[in-house]
């Protein structure tokens, strides 16, 4: 039995400690995952954690050698896609739909309404409460991707409200029901 084949984009949020902790546990109950991480993302957390984690190398660079195809392939060989954290700037150049980058390339490639495509998002109660990214999330949610709410509570800057990432076993059990792990 072939295991089912997970695209996880991170962008760049302090919260890419607990997307690894999802990471982690799908990798533990079977997945395969693609890690695909913005240079942001990379900021908070090192190549080596990520390719530590799924025992593949981290995706980033569109333009790298002998990758110019991946935007297409790895959007067809995978079940289930999911951005963790999701940034404002990440909801906003989606809902745009921007393809200078990997993960833009990833999204117009990918098979909306046949295959899942989660987005879980985490930012600052204002920046997930401003117009243009409730706007994008309405924008993303009528074209089929599907959203992990955010949690209220305490964020990094110190501030309290909606924003925060989701907790980890309730992304992975999102995730684990629908690739029926």
């Amino acid at each position: 039995m072939s295991r089912p084949k997970v695209l996880f984009f991170l962008t760049g949020s302090i919260s890419c400690y607990k997307a690894c902790q999802v990471i982690s546990r799908l990798v533990q109950a079977g997945a395969d995952v693609q890690t695909v991480a913005s240079p942001a993302a990379l900021q908070f957390i090192g190549p080596a954690t990520l390719e530590g984690l799924t025992g593949k190398p981290v995706l980033s660079d569109m333009w790298e050698k002998g990758r110019a195809m991946d935007h297409i392939n790895r959007a067809r060989e995978a079940d289930l896609a999911i951005v963790c954290p999701a940034t404002a700037n990440t909801l906003n150049r989606l809902a745009a739909g921007l393809a200078d980058d990997l993960i833009g390339a990833l999204f117009l490639a990918w098979e909306h309404g046949t295959k899942p495509w989660y987005v879980a998002p985490a930012m600052n109660t204002f920046m997930w409460q401003h117009p243009a990214t409730q706007a994008s999330v309405k924008t993303l949610t009528s074209w089929g991707v599907l959203m992990i709410e955010p949690a209220t509570g305490m964020l990094a800057c110190g501030e309290n409200g909606p924003g925060r990432l989701a907790e980890p076993e309730e992304i992975t059990s999102t995730l684990r029901t629908a690739l029926k792990l």
